[in-house]
């Protein structure tokens, strides 16, 4: 099967010019002039900008054992609509969590010819498990996620510094990657909790000290072992400053921030709108004006939802409770024009929002065959209106509970191909693996 794109705007690796995208068996085998092309070539209209497929690499699916949160048919279908075309699930909040082979190959049946993109699974890092990772690694998982704080579900329970340095220790023998929920216990336990409908309460009961602490134990832990690591859902810029020094000194470590911490300000959400809850906290204003700086500087190095939706009944809209809702931000469908309108109002080009949310998780993945045009990539591509203006109301999330809707967005998704298939929610996804090339 072979299919030709030609656009006047095409985001290459290189940057953005004409091009006809050439593909054959799913592949991308020549990128050449606007006017180098077939008689069946699909001409993008000129308000549409032909972008890679976006790579989602912190994404909550739930199935099995919570699949009336999400799912993978309902995860993947809204995936495909918002131009991603490759996520990479957590191992948390389905049961069993990921921790074990079994497990892992437990996960990989529930999605087995549902997925309308492909998906790669994360494995988990919980006491005791340490022997497990590079059995899990081998098995095909792309890294292993631990949290450094209660997770909130017992059966993904958190590291103590021994047990964070004895997985980074197995980890290290095999060059993988753990990435880290970083905030600390012993800080929180000792903010004022969550009680009410008052935002700045729920804020004040995670501070932004929690996120920096646990930080430096990740930091300290990976100096010590020479293992890579990896900072999810950065919200607190403040921790910057000392992720700066552990590059500068060589510790291996990335770091990731979402769009909700890009987008909304603490200053701006209403008391009571549990749907804004999430774990950390979005923060002030002047932490949102850092982060994009930080990716600009490039201190962060990508962007990804975190999707991780509830029923609508967990998150409490019904009494605004910030201290009883579940924490989780929905959003899989919206990153790519959640992101694009941030940085389209601060000057910035779908270069920069390619890099962060194409190519800079497909790295932190291992997925080389993902998250960008060029030869020998699959051919994973969107057509992008980055100047048509919508407004967020019906979603393909099983809950589509979420800070965003009713919100004005400036750019949308027209079309999504997966390995050069249009991906309309039919299940056409494959399961990845580690390194899968």
């Amino acid at each position: 099967m072979s299919l030709a794109v030609r656009a006047r705007r095409v985001v290459l690796p290189e940057g953005e010019r004409a091009a006809t995208v050439h593909t054959q068996d799913g592949r991308i085998t020549a990128v050449t002039g606007f006017d180098d092309a077939p008689d069946d070539v699909v001409t993008l209209a000129d308000d549409e900008v032909l972008l890679p497929g976006l790579v989602d690499s912190h994404v909550h699916v739930n199935e099995p054992g919570r699949t009336e949160w999400e799912g993978f048919e309902t995860a993947t279908r809204a995936a495909a609509a918002g131009g991603v075309t490759t996520i990479v699930d957590m191992p948390l909040n389905s049961i069993p969590p990921t921790v074990n082979v079994k497990a892992l190959q437990v996960k990989r049946q529930a999605a087995e010819g549902t997925v309308a993109v492909d998906v790669a699974f994360w494995g988990g890092a919980v006491p005791g498990n340490a022997s497990q990772l590079p059995r899990l690694l081998a098995a095909g998982a792309v890294g292993v996620k631990c949290f450094l704080l209660d997770s909130g579900v017992p059966e993904f329970p958190p590291l103590d510094d021994d047990g964070l340095r004895a997985a980074l220790t197995a980890l290290a023998d095999v060059d993988g990657l753990l990435i880290a929920h970083c905030e600390d216990d012993d800080v929180i336990a000792h903010a004022p909790p969550p009680a009410g409908a008052s935002y700045a309460r729920f804020l004040g009961s995670r501070p932004g000290t929690a996120e920096e602490t646990a930080i430096g134990r990740l930091i300290a832990a990976a100096r010590d072992t020479g293992a890579r690591v990896h900072v999810v859902h950065l919200a607190d810029a403040d921790s910057l400053p000392m992720l700066r020094a552990a590059r500068a000194e060589g510790v291996r470590i990335t770091v990731e921030t979402c769009p909700h911490y890009l987008t909304f300000a603490a200053e701006e959400v209403p008391d009571g709108a549990t749907s804004f809850k999430c774990c950390p906290p979005i923060r002030e204003a002047a932490h949102r004006e850092a982060l994009w700086a930080a990716l600009v500087d490039g201190d962060i190095d990508l962007v990804v939802s975190d999707h991780s939706p509830c029923t609508p009944e967990l998150k409490r809209l019904d009494v605004g409770d910030f201290g009883l809702a579940w924490g989780g931000i929905a959003s899989l469908q919206v990153a790519l024009p959640v992101v694009w309108s941030g940085a389209r109002h601060r000057g910035l080009a779908l270069e920069h929002v390619a890099r962060w949310m194409a190519a800079g998780p497909a790295a932190l993945a291992g997925l080389p065959a993902k998250g960008a045009i060029a030869v020998g990539k699959d051919a994973d591509l969107v057509a992008f209106a980055p100047d048509e203006r919508w407004t967020v109301t019906e979603l393909l999330h099983r809950n589509p509970v979420t800070p965003y809707a009713g919100r004005e967005l400036t750019g949308r998704v027209r079309r999504t191909w997966l390995r050069g298939q249009v991906a309309d929610g039919a299940p056409i996804g494959r399961l990845l693996d580690r390194g899968t090339a």
